[in-house]
């Protein structure tokens, strides 16, 4: 019996997808490349670097890939004095990499350090729901100004996971926007419709 019991999450672990013909599959679904698209334009004649984050592409997890791009962007921007905007929503740092994943937070706040402390140049992190794990704990929360929209859900952990932890309970709403605003988190709470607009 105790085999049986065994048997049943290893052949559920077995039937799970390759990481590889995953990102396959999300590539096919969503057409992109990865959870992040970056590049260059311009916002009221303004030219800015820009990367937006996409939680369609595994939940905008962010791997190596992801951290890679935001890296360059970054650089890109510092190289060329440029404003920056990054429009964040993210379930955090892809487990399928493990630290890997994990280093991109390292990685990316200090190349961001640089851009801000040493070129003095201007980033707007832009938090769309969910903004959660290592971009909260790292990029999305690093910004000259930081805009969340209205009702996202923003945390480091989620409810769950903290609850289980701490074995503690999470007052309901904490983790939304119009909370952690009112507790000094944010510069402005915006509705999309305008995030809709200026891009």
């Amino acid at each position: 019996m105790k085999i049986w019991f065994l048997w049943i999450p290893l052949n559920l672990i077995r039937r799970r997808k390759p990481y590889k013909d995953r990102i396959n599959s999300y590539q096919r679904q969503t057409g992109l490349t990865e959870a992040v698209q970056t590049g260059i334009g311009q916002l009221n004649g303004i030219p800015v670097a820009i990367g937006v984050m996409d939680f369609e592409f595994m939940g905008g997890s962010m791997g190596s890939v992801v951290g890679e791009k935001i890296t360059r962007l970054i650089e890109y921007a510092s190289n060329k004095l440029l404003p920056l905007i990054i429009v964040c929503a993210s379930g955090g740092a892809r487990m399928q990499e493990g630290s890997l994943s994990l280093m991109q937070m390292a990685k990316i706040s200090s190349v961001l350090y640089d851009y801000q402390s040493t070129k003095r140049l201007f980033y707007v992190s832009i938090l769309t729901s969910p903004t959660t794990g290592g971009v909260t704990a790292s990029f999305g929360m690093l910004g000259d100004i930081i805009i969340a929209e209205p009702n996202a859900y923003i945390a480091f952990a989620g409810k769950r996971v903290i609850e289980q932890t701490l074995n503690k309970t999470v007052p309901e709403g904490s983790q939304a926007a119009e909370y952690l605003f009112h507790k000094g988190l944010f510069d402005s709470n915006r509705p999309t419709q305008s995030f809709k607009k200026a891009f």
